[in-house]
């Protein structure tokens, strides 16, 4: 959904012309590329990493954050059917993706005390009910669903497909059904409505058909139009896709085979690498390090992939928020006002497409668009969003937590308000042109006017996990979770066998490999602390090997 498949992932150029319908309303430019990152070999890298985060105390501000946050979706979705809109407080149309993260709001809200369980379980209903009987089929107009996929966006009252421009979209129906079976796990009660809740949930998830979007088997098309027929590209490489697979393999209807799990790993190899002194699998923008984690405890289950390296998902999403810091340290591109507590590159909107003159050279800007840092996927014109370093609070809570007071200190009279933190902001922006969106704060630069629901959902969801765990204690009762995380390969943690024994040689295999991995590590960390000082040295002795002049 952050993608570009729409304005999210990065697709060849032959793919454009097919994209270009359903694109969000524009295409954003090919994407340029950022000065390389700094060779392993002239690295000064950090100390490796501890096998877990440290866990400071969240400070006062976090609690209004959640809050603020969670009204969001409380009061800007359609009390009628239960759609949220894609952004406010522009409201254009309802995003599925959205709903997704209102169904997994809903109860974060209960166990806050900020709406009654009844109040939480009858707009859920709405929600469901409506999801239900939206009209499906392969007509381009009067649908919103086919196949059991929803299109991207939809009409907010009808909920018709949007326009013509919009798909049948493969990663925003994998986020709602990840909100429709965590209300599945969380409504455990007897009470007839609870019941039906249940219900609902597992009839809407049965019904998604993932083998028929296995155009290219066994990989996931990105999508389908009704106008031109499936999408062209497949979900590959890491990034959020991981969630769509791994409900595609937990499916009791339409399963994938496993094998879908294993080829897409396999495209990962352009992907695994050093940057700024993290080694990791990398995505540009964070959002594909944190979407399937909203939902999926990571924390010491493995697959083959990640037993390979010694580490897993989540201490990888750990270095890539932690090398993004160091890239915004760094700020090789000397964009204003990054700096250790003022970083996060992902998808969100932007001041305008336009190409201006910064610093005595022409840089481009963009609208709505994916910004990230990394191997790939890379693109900085000096816009920062909030949800990018917050919704890496579980990962890297030590560096998020000043980088959340610095941005409120510094930024929060025009970038904080009713639904906490707006989308995106751009100190480095000051110039005087028309706007997509936002506005220019005199000598602050630019700053969004929207709020986004996909970019609002992790930063609730995630506060809840570093909190108590809770979005992923509820998740880890769906079967259809564990089944499809065990099918993909997953072992260990959470997953272990119930056999005691078993249970404690996975664990104890598992950390055999993490402590491999954190060897292999500190060995390149110190090799190239080791020719930094060489090369630091290397004038000085030759200096002193020159005679003395007369």
């Amino acid at each position: 959904m952050k993608r570009w498949y729409w304005q999210r992932c990065i697709v060849p150029l032959a793919g454009l012309l097919l994209l270009l319908a359903g694109c969000r309303q524009e295409t954003p430019p090919p994407p340029a590329e950022l000065p390389p990152p700094p060779k392993p070999d002239v690295i000064l890298i950090e100390p490796v990493l501890p096998e877990r985060p440290p866990r400071p105390e969240l400070p006062p501000l976090f609690r209004d954050i959640e809050r603020r946050t969670f009204q969001f979706f409380w009061d800007t979705t359609n009390e009628q059917n239960g759609l949220t809109p894609d952004r406010y407080p522009s409201r254009p149309f309802a995003s599925v993706a959205s709903i997704g993260f209102a169904l997994t709001a809903y109860p974060i809200g209960i166990e806050n005390g900020w709406v009654s369980r009844t109040q939480a379980v009858d707009r859920t209903l709405t929600t469901l009910r409506f999801l239900r009987d939206i009209p499906q089929g392969p007509q381009a107009t009067g649908r919103g669903a086919y196949k059991g996929f929803y299109y991207h966006f939809l009409d907010m009252q009808n909920g018709h497909r949007y326009d013509s421009w919009v798909e049948l979209s493969s990663v925003d129906t994998a986020i709602l059904m990840m909100g429709v079976l965590f209300a599945q796990a969380y409504y455990e009660g007897d009470d007839p409505r609870e019941q039906e809740i249940r219900k609902l949930a597992d009839q809407l998830y049965r019904r998604v058909d993932w083998k028929w979007l296995q155009v290219r088997p066994p990989l996931i098309s990105m999508g389908w139009f009704p106008e031109s027929g499936f999408i062209q590209h497949d979900w590959m490489g890491y990034n959020e896709a991981m969630l769509l697979y791994i409900l595609a393999l937990g499916s009791p209807t339409h399963a994938v085979e496993p094998e879908a799990w294993t080829v897409w790993t396999r495209t990962y190899n352009n992907d695994w690498g050093v940057y700024y002194g993290q080694e990791y699998l990398s995505f540009g923008p964070l959002f594909g390090h944190q979407y399937s984690h909203v939902w999926i405890d990571f924390r010491d289950i493995q697959d083959q992939y990640m037993r390979e390296r010694g580490i897993d998902y989540f201490l990888n999403s750990r270095r890539a928020a932690l090398a993004q810091r160091e890239y915004a340290i760094a700020n090789p591109m000397k964009w204003k006002d990054y700096g250790e507590n003022v970083w996060g590159l992902t998808a969100g909107d932007g001041p305008q497409n336009t190409r201006q003159i910064y610093r005595g050279e022409e840089r481009e800007f963009r609208h709505y668009s994916s910004r990230g840092a990394g191997l790939r996927e890379n693109f900085d014109d000096g816009t920062i969003a909030p949800t990018a370093a917050i919704s890496s609070i579980v990962f890297a809570p030590e560096v998020v937590i000043p980088a959340t007071e610095e941005m409120l200190r510094r930024y929060g009279d025009y970038l904080y308000s009713s639904y906490g933190f707006l989308d995106s902001f751009n100190p480095s922006f000051n110039y005087d042109i028309p706007l997509k969106t936002g506005r220019v704060v005199p000598g602050k630069g630019w700053v969004a006017s929207d709020y986004i629901g996909i970019d609002q959902g992790p930063i609730l969801a995630m506060i809840a996990n570093y909190r108590n765990e809770f979005v992923w204690s509820v998740m880890k009762k769906s079967p259809y979770i564990r089944t499809g995380l065990e099918r993909a390969g997953f072992r260990g943690g959470w997953l272990a066998p119930e056999d005691e024994d078993e249970g404690m040689e996975a664990d104890r295999r598992a950390a055999d490999a993490r402590a491999l991995g954190m060897a292999e590590s500190r060995a390149a960390a110190a090799e190239a602390q080791r020719k930094e000082q060489q090369r630091r040295e290397e004038p000085a002795a030759a200096n002193r090997a020159q005679p003395p002049r007369q």
